[in-house]
């Protein structure tokens, strides 16, 4: 299928070049060309896209969500089969295109299966690169037995968050079997957490050596390693054995941001998640204990990513929301927009983030050649971030892949 867009005030993140009365050509998915003025007269059967001035930008990447985690009712989730967990990650998926992603990284649950659904256009969604499931040490933030739960977990085709594994042979081992499943990246659980029973924030998880195990194999398969992580003994650590990404780091101290950017790794705050969850209390499925922890990195949140900014550190959109919190899936922008300009924000959830992706020239960009996913809005984003918070008001076209999704109301 063909597409034209016309009239367009195009956006390009990475170098905040615009361009008025702009026209943008898309053939097999891809973005084939463009420019300014009066196009040439479309070939064969083209459809027209008016954008009638507003603006043209790359679609969205959120990269930290879980599309199998739709519900925070624990008890019920037990008793969920691979099938319905699959169609209502799926369901999930669409609601994430329909606000304006187009890629979405999953760091705990999603798998082989999913992608492939979306890829083939069985379900309607944004592109997914998936982690499989994260690896959590026994008692840390991926181990959700209770303390008098003695039993030992067997097998790993249930749908869910992590695995467990203990020592560098069983996380070199479930780091293989992982990537052998397809898995884009790996997730490492390394310090505790809000939602696990177990543990404290403060903890630390995972030795250097188990660690770096993992860093081994994800390097062996040209892949990498994120982590779940808050306190600076975690970060740091991860951050020293090699890993490339750290997933929320609330509580990073100077030494952490060091690190980040001498290593040129990524940092994906998800404040979103703590804000949504605070304000729905227990409402969010979280107990005393956990909303307790919530609080604790609630409140450190914006500092540290007001420090990551001034350092020049990678920032990452992410937004680790769960069960029906997923509806506030952009509000996260408004947040980053108390700290960084919009066009930052903006760089964070395109062109930074296909970077982390090893997506670079292929999403996050109006470069020809790149998968056309695209975002047709009314309004200047850059001047407003309201624009891409409020699809409803803004948001006229999703393009993904060449496949439009009309959204607003014309």
């Amino acid at each position: 299928m063909r597409i034209r867009i016309i009239n367009a005030h195009t956006l390009e993140p990475l170098t905040g070049e615009r361009q008025e009365r702009a026209w943008l050509d898309v053939v097999d998915g891809r973005i084939a060309g463009g420019g300014v003025g009066t196009p040439p007269a479309p070939s064969g059967d083209t459809r027209i896209i008016d954008a009638r001035g507003g603006t043209v930008m790359p679609g969205l990447v959120d990269a930290h969500v879980h599309l199998t985690v739709t519900s925070t009712d624990v008890i019920d989730r037990a008793t969920w089969t691979p099938g319905y967990t699959t169609v209502r990650a799926l369901q999930s998926a669409g609601d994430m295109l329909r606000r304006g992603f187009t890629t979405v990284r999953d760091v705990g649950g999603a798998d082989y299966g999913m992608a492939r659904a979306l890829e083939e256009g069985l379900a309607v969604g944004p592109r997914l690169i998936f982690g499989g499931k994260a690896l959590s040490q026994t008692g840390g933030h991926g181990d959700f037995r209770a303390p008098l739960d003695d039993s030992q977990p067997c097998c790993q085709h249930k749908p869910d968050f992590g695995r467990i594994a203990d020592g560098v042979e069983a996380v070199r081992h479930a780091a293989r079997d992982e990537f052998r499943k397809g898995a884009h990246h790996l997730k490492m659980l390394v310090s505790g957490g809000v939602a696990s029973p177990s543990d404290e924030i403060s903890a630390v998880q995972y030795t250097s050596e188990e660690i770096r195990a993992a860093v081994v194999e994800a390097e062996n398969h040209n892949r990498y390693v994120t982590v779940h992580a808050y306190h600076p003994r975690a970060v740091n650590q991860a951050l020293r054995a090699g890993v490339r990404c750290v997933e929320h780091g609330n509580l990073i101290d100077e030494e952490s941001i060091r690190l980040l950017v001498e290593n040129d790794a990524f940092l994906v705050p998800t404040i979103i998640t703590y804000e949504a969850m605070y304000e729905a209390g227990a409402a969010s499925g979280l107990s005393e204990v956990s909303l307790k922890k919530l609080e604790e990195v609630r409140a450190a949140a914006m500092h540290a990513l007001e420090q990551a900014h001034r350092a020049g550190v990678n920032l990452v959109y992410g937004s680790d929301l769960l069960g029906a919190l997923q509806a506030r899936q952009l509000d996260e922008f408004t947040i980053r927009g108390r700290v960084q300009s919009p066009l930052d924000v903006i760089r964070s959830a395109t062109s930074t983030a296909a970077r982390l992706l090893k997506l670079e020239g292929r999403i996050g960009t109006l470069a020809p050649g790149a998968h056309a996913d695209l975002l047709v809005l009314d309004g200047d984003p850059e001047q407003d971030l309201s624009v891409l918070v409020s699809p409803e008001r803004h948001l006229r076209h999703v393009i993904h892949q060449g496949t439009v999704t009309d959204v607003a109301v014309s």
